[in-house]
């Protein structure tokens, strides 16, 4: 077990994910200054009720599973505002959470095992193939390396690899998303993201 501060967001990071935030409450200016200084990981966590800004009387609730973002990259382009790039690096299990005066969420957690490095099983890879078609487009507008949404190595032959980078593209609500990430077995995982795709007509 170990305690960690904790950024809940309307979104959900996933292992190996990127994840671009924009800094400036005082909360969590403390919380990644802290962070860069010892290099530390911290929690992204989804925001289930409440907003990601802190209002007077707000109440927020958070997921009970998230996952370790640690910052690769930072600015502060002027007092008060950082622009940080996070790697999603091991999932977690909340178990428990509470608030400092400042309003900062901190949470005892339980580090989750990283994902099977699965094949991607026959039924599926028409998934796969899917993600690669999406990576070549983005390769052929010649989208800047930074600005991909999906970032080398392309592990397109692994089942948790494949599923996370669709859970992180595809436009579905936070809650279904935290459901995806808790799915400890990465092909099943990647069975309901096929599912998904298929029902969007994603899938040829």
């Amino acid at each position: 077990m170990a305690t960690i501060p904790l950024f809940p967001l309307n979104t959900v990071l996933f292992p190996d994910g990127r994840l671009p935030l924009q800094v400036f409450e005082v909360r969590y200016l403390d919380m990644v200054k802290r962070c860069i200084e010892e290099a530390e990981e911290f929690g992204v966590v989804p925001l289930l009720e409440g907003d990601e800004v802190r209002k007077p009387g707000q109440q927020e609730a958070i997921g009970t599973v998230g996952t370790l973002a640690r910052i690769v990259e930072w600015s502060a382009p002027m007092p008060g505002l950082m622009h940080i790039t996070c790697l999603g690096t091991q999932r977690f299990r909340l178990l428990s959470a509470g608030q400092t005066k400042l309003g900062l969420w901190v949470g005892d957690i339980e580090r989750v095992e990283d994902d099977m490095a699965v094949p991607v099983p026959g039924e599926q890879q028409d998934v796969a193939n899917a993600l690669g078609s999406v990576i070549r487009a983005l390769q052929q507008r010649h989208v800047a390396p930074d600005k991909m949404p999906l970032q080398p190595p392309y592990r397109l032959d692994e089942s948790g690899w494949v599923a996370n980078r669709w859970c992180e593209l595809l436009n579905i609500e936070t809650p279904q998303k935290q459901l995806l990430l808790a799915q400890d077995n990465p092909v099943l995982r990647l069975e309901l993201v096929q599912d998904m795709l298929a029902d969007a007509g994603l899938l040829s």
